[in-house]
């Protein structure tokens, strides 16, 4: 949706306002004025985190339970890969997205006890003993060790991360 104007952003680009341009802002604005109804954080409640990566872009997304037993969403956030990152293997990339789901749920999670982060990608549950890791990999594992546990969702069941992680206007 974004992309005709983030392509505006970038260095060296010409800056000119094209039809396309004009388009993507109008379903910028419209979509601004339909936005999904978020939960308000309940302190009370745990939370859990739900995130996932593509060939070109991460996402996350806050959830927390509530009094219905309802899954409800707080906030949630996506963003492009960097030209360097999509170079990154499938498990780095999905490891970049538990660690921008950290950094943006950051004021949520702080103080928390130990939560829950959901992953469509299997090996991240056994990578900790896994002998072959690479600096990045281990450095961030250790870290995210002291704030949560990682547990499998297979992808049929993670769908708001998924589609987080695919927006076309991403592509």
């Amino acid at each position: 949706m974004a992309r005709p104007l983030t392509n505006l952003l970038k260095k060296d680009a010409v800056w000119s306002w094209t039809s396309e341009a004009q388009q993507a802002f109008e379903a910028i604005k419209s979509s601004l004025q339909s936005a999904p109804i978020l939960a308000l954080p309940d302190e009370e409640r745990p939370f859990s985190v739900v995130c996932d990566a593509s060939d070109f872009a991460i996402g996350c997304a806050l959830l927390q339970v509530d009094a219905e037993g309802r899954e409800r969403v707080v906030p949630f956030q996506s963003r492009q890969l960097k030209a360097a990152e999509k170079n990154y293997p499938v498990h780095d990339k999905e490891l970049l997205a538990m660690k921008y789901a950290l950094v943006k749920l950051r004021v949520h999670l702080l103080g928390q006890k130990p939560f829950v982060i959901y992953t469509d990608h299997a090996s991240l549950r056994t990578a900790t003993s896994s002998p072959h890791l690479s600096q990045r990999m281990a450095r961030w594992l250790s870290f995210f060790a002291e704030y949560f546990t990682v547990e499998y969702k297979p992808g049929k069941q993670n769908v708001l991360a998924d589609a987080l992680s695919r927006r076309p206007d991403y592509e």
